[in-house]
């Protein structure tokens, strides 16, 4: 049986140091509830510690939380990488933490780092600078989360910071991807005009939540329930999956 989801997939927390200090567990859980989403991701800067708090948070309530992590590429390109299961993004993390700069956090330039529980009390301070490249490039981001079974998904591809479209001029032809991000400030019946480079391939438009009054949630998928292989059956409108951009 086919149900339809409305879903934001691009959801920070206070472990990103660009996110407020809002932006913890049950408030994100409470505030995606109170706008009628049903499926986030959480998708912190090169970082992972938090989701398993989010995903407590949400027990017990109708919104379900995937995994995931807004991986900068050595292109200084940022891209979703999405998963079904906490142990399939902490292998992301393990090859992302060998991989990132050993530079220490400003919290007074950057922001704060946090690590929280369900409640969102504090347990630690992440030291890394999370907000920076790490040295894996795009094509290897790419593999290792299709190996890993993921969805790899460049975010904001419009956006001039960290944009794929912005930051390279175009779509590498050896780059499969089967869904791109666009910012919140760019209609999806633009597209076309404006960055023909993407015509045709699938969209997604998401908050890039890093305050509470920043979901979206105009993701709507028609799916037998949100994983990434009914996300994947969706973007290819098979067997009766599909999904859409509400406007």
């Amino acid at each position: 049986m086919r149900n339809d989801y409305r879903a934001d997939l691009h959801v920070h927390t206070v472990l990103s140091p660009c996110a407020e200090i809002e932006m913890l567990p049950p408030l994100i859980v409470q505030e995606a509830l109170d706008r009628g989403i049903q499926v986030i991701a959480i998708t912190d800067h090169n970082a992972t510690a938090n989701i398993r708090a989010v995903q407590q948070a949400a027990s017990g309530t109708n919104l379900i939380v995937l995994p995931g992590m807004e991986l900068q590429t050595r292109e200084e390109v940022h891209v979703l990488c999405l998963f079904d299961t906490l142990e399939q993004v902490y292998a992301l993390q393990a090859t992302v933490d060998a991989c990132l700069p050993a530079i220490a956090n400003d919290p007074d330039h950057f922001g704060v780092q946090l690590v929280v529980d369900s409640a969102g009390e504090f347990l630690s301070q992440e030291e890394r600078l999370l907000l920076t490249s790490v040295d894996i490039s795009l094509g290897q981001a790419f593999t290792l989360v299709k190996q890993l079974g993921g969805l790899f998904i460049p975010a904001h591809v419009n956006r001039k910071a960290f944009g794929l479209i912005e930051v390279l001029g175009f779509l590498p032809d050896d780059l499969p991807v089967e869904l791109l991000e666009i910012s919140r400030h760019l209609k999806p019946v633009d597209v076309p005009q404006k960055f023909p480079q993407i015509a045709g391939i699938p969209l997604i438009q998401n908050g890039d939540v890093h305050r509470l009054d920043e979901f979206l949630g105009v993701n709507h998928f028609h799916i037998v329930s949100p994983t990434i292989a009914e996300i994947r059956l969706s973007i290819q409108n098979l067997d009766g999956r599909n999904m859409s951009i509400l406007v």
